[in-house]
């Protein structure tokens, strides 16, 4: 789902095709935005964005709609996390900071009236919006830090997103050494500020989320529902069986370094 990184084919009109978009379609850059399709939860999602840009988080500038009908947002320069290679403890602080200070954010965001959502994976409750897809292959980290693809935001909790976030920065390799994918959580955990309720409940959370990914990956191979269909085959299935097995197995583990 990326809408930075390596610039594939120029089109028409200076049109730069971007790598990624697996969810959202044909992603193209054009100058200093991003064009894509817009949707039925676009406007939404648009709400949304510029409620918490309101708010002080830097998300990526909502700019309308193209003459092709497609949404235009700011072009966000940087590299994308996954891309720039193992983070740090400092760094993986700052990333839970971040995340907190959306979700903080977020809880003072009230939908519009008939507000329609659309997100893959159903969530547990209805909280607060969230991004739903905090991951390193949508943070461009640079002079900004800033998460990018929001379309994907609708109703859900805040464990749930967090839950997600946690595991794809912190324990999105099944190769790593366990005892350091737990150091990395702890200081991702410890950048949120999480209470000690929540950190109890992050583990079985991590394991229940990773569950539903592989769950929407491989029943949509089994339905042929595409994007998921294809993207189960071309490797993410295996990754994310192997994610799961990692997540579960270590998950005595995860609850010692996330212990207050």
């Amino acid at each position: 789902m990326r809408e930075v990184g390596e610039v594939g084919e120029v089109g028409d009109a200076g049109e730069e095709r971007l790598d990624g978009g697996n969810a959202s379609g044909s992603v193209v850059r054009i100058g200093d935005t991003v064009r894509k399709a817009w949707t039925a939860s676009t406007p939404s999602v648009i709400a949304f964005v510029e409620a918490l840009r309101a708010r002080g988080i830097d998300a990526p500038e909502p700019r309308g709609r193209d003459g092709t009908g497609r949404q235009v947002t700011e072009f966000v320069e940087g590299t994308l996390a996954i891309d720039a290679g193992p983070m740090g403890l400092d760094q993986m602080r700052r990333v839970g900071a971040l995340v907190r200070d959306i979700h903080d954010a977020s809880a003072a965001f009230v939908a519009p009236a008939g507000a329609i959502w659309e997100t893959a994976i159903a969530a547990p409750g209805d909280e607060l919006v969230c991004h739903n897809d905090l991951a390193p292959w949508n943070l461009v980290v640079g002079e900004r830090w800033v998460f990018i693809d929001w379309d994907a935001a609708a109703p859900s909790t805040r464990l749930w997103d967090l839950a997600y976030a946690a595991q794809t920065f912190a324990l999105g390799d099944p190769a790593e050494e366990p005892a350091v994918a737990a150091g990395r959580l702890g200081s991702f955990i410890d950048g949120y500020g999480a209470s000690a309720a929540l950190r109890a409940e992050l583990p079985r959370a991590m394991s229940d989320r990773v569950d539903a990914m592989y769950a929407l990956l491989e029943t949509s191979h089994r339905s042929g529902r595409e994007p998921w269909a294809t993207m189960f085959v071309e490797g993410h299935g295996a990754h994310w069986a192997a994610v799961r097995d990692y997540v579960d197995r270590h998950r005595p583990l995860w609850s010692r370094a996330l212990t207050p």
